[in-house]
């Protein structure tokens, strides 16, 4: 199977940064285009950046976009203190501001968006984020991707030596996967995941905890 090319989002975020280490360690990536707000601080022979300050003014035919396999999109922000205006216009119309940008660039690419364990599909439950998130993957998935995964990993454990981890977070790292394994998983997991559904597929669209790990062997 050739090498794909791979556009990515948020590599200054916990998930992006454990997602982009595992692409530039995998045989199975050739490139990786970083595309967030500031630089990721790696150097890499298969990575390049391309910097933007508001994914909402990314032109819809940025010919810099073209000629990628794949585009994972694992940026984010939590909801907690958002009103649900506001948390909308991050998560759900960047994203697929950003998702038709490279799509017009790219006609067979697979898309693949981090949602989360919990997101609601019906778009009508108490949850505001769950909402939001279930809202977004719909719209993903009427859009005319040769594929588009939405991924609800739990716990993510991060990849040795990352930067971007929250300092509340690391005394979860070791506990939370040996207590609750089934709700865990690892960053390279996603990664390589990620990696595979683009090569591969995968008979169901949203990719729950047990999806990602069979993905990830």
């Amino acid at each position: 199977m050739n090498p794909i090319k791979i556009i990515l989002t948020g590599a200054t975020g916990m998930v992006g940064e454990g997602v982009l280490m595992e692409c530039l360690d995998n045989p199975g990536v050739s490139e990786v285009l970083s595309i967030s707000r500031k630089p990721s601080g790696k150097k890499h022979p298969k990575l390049k950046e391309y910097l933007i300050s508001d994914f909402l003014t990314i032109d819809l035919h940025d010919e810099k976009l073209k000629g990628y396999d794949a585009c994972f999109f694992c940026a984010g922000i939590s909801s907690i203190g958002m009103n649900e205006e506001d948390y909308t216009k991050i998560t759900y119309d960047t994203t697929l501001h950003f998702a038709k940008a490279v799509l017009n660039q790219n006609p067979e690419m697979v898309f693949s968006y981090v949602s989360g364990a919990g997101t609601d599909s019906t778009e009508s439950g108490k949850l505001m984020w769950a909402r939001v998130k279930g809202r977004t993957e719909n719209a993903l998935k009427k859009m005319n991707f040769k594929g588009a995964y939405n991924f609800r990993p739990g716990f993510m454990k991060p990849v040795e030596g990352q930067s971007n981890v929250k300092w509340f977070f690391k005394p979860f790292i070791w506990i939370f996967p040996v207590f609750f394994q089934s709700k865990s998983l690892t960053l390279q997991e996603v990664g390589r995941a990620m990696i595979n559904v683009t090569q591969k597929g995968y008979p169901t669209s949203t990719l729950e905890i047990r999806d990602i790990k069979n993905l990830a062997i």
